[in-house]
């Protein structure tokens, strides 16, 4: 996975410029207490954004977007530009409404490596004139480096990084200080032998430890937090007031909004959810628990987030972004498209004339096997060493065309043998829309999902050659993100719109498979299947499940959507909501079938 990638760092940690300034003027300064939560924290860009005209002018097409003014090449109803330097670049289409809508493409971000794209709305200022604005995913890496004082002297230590959680890979036991030296120790990944994970200068003058990170953007330096209740390594602050229930703030997002009361809710069990996730770490393993939203019989009535965390900011969905790829592909057969679940997948790519030379096995691969993880690849993510694992994919880039490298890997079983957990099946599902329909997956997306869900704000993950990956890791506002649920739940339907037929929610949302190495959870279209105790009896619900603690769970029986946020990627814990917290916090806030 990407990560991999940027766990490579820790191989290459060093002292940055901090080490050439005088150490005796360093240990003249006053001592400092190490004992504490140290943060840092840098911000990578991307420069341009902003407001975004296009002008024309007899013909003669021109977009101006910061400091950049340049031709745009029009044809067809269609523009597109690119900056200089590959800073950035924009193609969109004139709508019937006169508005030209699109997608802004910003550079690979530091954070992990990927190239975004966020939509952009240019509305008509004026005769041949077209104004919007561009809102990049911004680029930001967070670290905190908790500090503490154990019982025989030394100073244990962990590192929080809410942004793809480091501190699991940089796994720090303990921080050895020589003078103004500052080491920190542990076992990469928690394996092997002990050894310096970080090294870096502690300037007691002005309360800061200096580390250069090689590959995560240069020197980060750390100072102490105290007791602001805005950074993040604290879920509501360093000492929070009592938890009040509130309930969400109504928005021009599609959403009714209600209290816990007007549908049969109480407070009391989401307080205690509060006051637990208020917990100070003790360690990187914790829960990091960035938002939780609840649904009942169509209104909003929880809304809480934590560690810095709020509506306004688009959160990583990971893996759990593969049921909107479900989504997309029942909204493309709704359309009219001519697709089915039964479509021969190789058939449709290559229009007719397969290969002779291929596997004759794959001639059977239909877009039902994608969607139940059942091709017959040899692509098992659960072990990166196969050929068609999301790890081989990504991290050693074997054809940065990721379709086509799919579509040559071999193949394990026959499709429909068995399920088997790989990324490239939805992935390549988004070849198979693009082929069906003769549009991209951006424009699809747009007008069958985020236009009719009211959905405005989100960045899409593209590959190598642009098109969006489709196996995870869209970022959405998590109200958008909770929509997706409630669309499942209403049989398709969306404020009064059909976006999905009910046959396709049925199946989408049915127990067809069991994912080899699981126990209690079975897979229908995407969408994750597991049983709920609640009352003295069992009730299903069906979910949304991406690495870290990114879920959507549905539980069509109380009529609830339930979405949780957090930062426990590669980490177990992660799964803890829909494990544990669930039934211990949030069914027992039910208290009667109100309407």
């Amino acid at each position: 996975m990407i990560w991999m990638r940027l766990v490579k760092s820790v191989l290459a940690l060093a002292i940055g410029v901090a080490w050439f300034c005088p150490l005796l003027a360093l240990d003249a300064a006053p001592p400092v207490n190490l004992e504490g939560v140290w943060g840092a924290a840098r911000h990578f860009g991307p420069a341009v954004r902003g407001t975004l005209t296009i002008s024309d002018s007899h013909g003669s097409w021109r977009a101006q977007i910061d400091q950049y003014d340049l031709p745009v090449v029009s044809r067809a109803g269609r523009v597109e530009f690119e900056l200089p330097g590959s800073k950035g670049s924009f193609a969109g289409r004139m709508a019937r409404d006169g508005v030209i809508r699109g997608y802004w493409v910003q550079p690979p971000t530091q954070n992990d490596g990927s190239k975004f794209a966020s939509p952009v709305v240019l509305r008509p200022s004026g005769r041949y004139h077209w104004a919007g604005e561009v809102v990049p995913r911004e680029d930001d890496f967070t670290l905190y480096l908790a500090i503490t004082r154990r019982s025989d002297g030394s100073l244990g230590a962990f590192i929080r990084n809410p942004d793809r959680n480091i501190g699991r890979f940089w796994d720090i036991d303990h921080v050895e200080r020589d003078g103004n030296r500052i080491k920190l120790m542990g076992k990469f990944r928690g394996r092997g032998d002990e050894v310096v994970l970080g090294e870096g200068v502690l300037y007691p003058a002005d309360q800061r430890i200096s580390i250069y990170f090689a590959d995560r953007g240069g020197t980060f330096d750390f100072t102490p937090i105290g007791d602001d209740p805005t950074p993040g390594f604290y879920a509501r602050g360093k000492n929070p007031p009592p938890y009040e229930y509130r309930p969400p703030a109504a928005e021009d997002d599609g959403w009714k909004v209600g209290t816990l009361a007007e549908v049969g809710m109480v407070p009391e069990p989401i307080a205690d959810f509060v006051r637990m996730i208020e917990t100070p770490d003790a360690s990187m393993h914790d829960p990091a628990i960035h938002g939780l939203i609840v649904a009942r019989h169509g209104k909003l009535v929880v809304e809480e987030y934590f560690h810095g965390f709020h509506r306004l900011e688009p959160h990583d969905t990971r893996s759990a972004a593969k049921s909107v790829t479900a989504t997309l592909v029942g909204a493309v057969m709704q359309s009219g498209a001519r697709l089915d679940v039964s479509t021969h997948v190789y058939n449709l790519l290559y229009h007719g004339a397969p290969p002779a030379d291929m596997d004759p096995r794959k001639k059977d691969m239909t877009v039902e096997h994608l969607l139940t993880m059942s091709s017959g690849y040899d692509c098992d993510d659960n072990k990166g060493d196969r050929p068609g694992s999301e790890d081989t994919l990504l991290d050693t880039r074997p054809d940065d065309n990721y379709y086509r490298y799919t579509l040559q890997l071999p193949m394990e079983l026959a499709p429909g043998a068995e399920a088997v957990y790989c990324s490239i099946n939805p992935n390549l599902l988004g070849a198979v829309l693009t082929v069906a329909t003769g549009k991209p997956v951006t424009e699809l997306f747009q007008d069958l999902l985020a236009g009719p869900m009211q959905i405005k704000q989100y960045y899409l993950n593209l590959q190598p050659t642009g098109e969006p990956y489709m196996g995870g890791g869209v970022k959405f506002l998590p109200r958008d993100f909770m929509k997706f649920g409630q669309l499942m739940l209403n049989d398709g339907m969306w404020n009064g719109k059909r976006i999905l037929s009910k046959t396709f929610v049925r199946r989408a949302s049915s127990p067809f498979v069991q994912i080899r190495g699981t126990t209690d959870t079975k897979y229908g279209y995407l969408w994750w299947t597991r049983d709920y105790p609640y009352q003295g009896r069992t009730v299903r619900a069906y979910l949304a499940n991406g690495n870290g603690g990114q879920f959507v769970v549905v539980i069509p029986e109380l009529d609830m959507v339930i979405e949780s946020n957090a930062g426990n990627y590669a980490d177990r814990v992660g799964s803890l909501m829909i494990r544990e917290y669930i039934p211990k916090y949030i069914l027992p806030a039910l208290r009667g079938p109100a309407r």
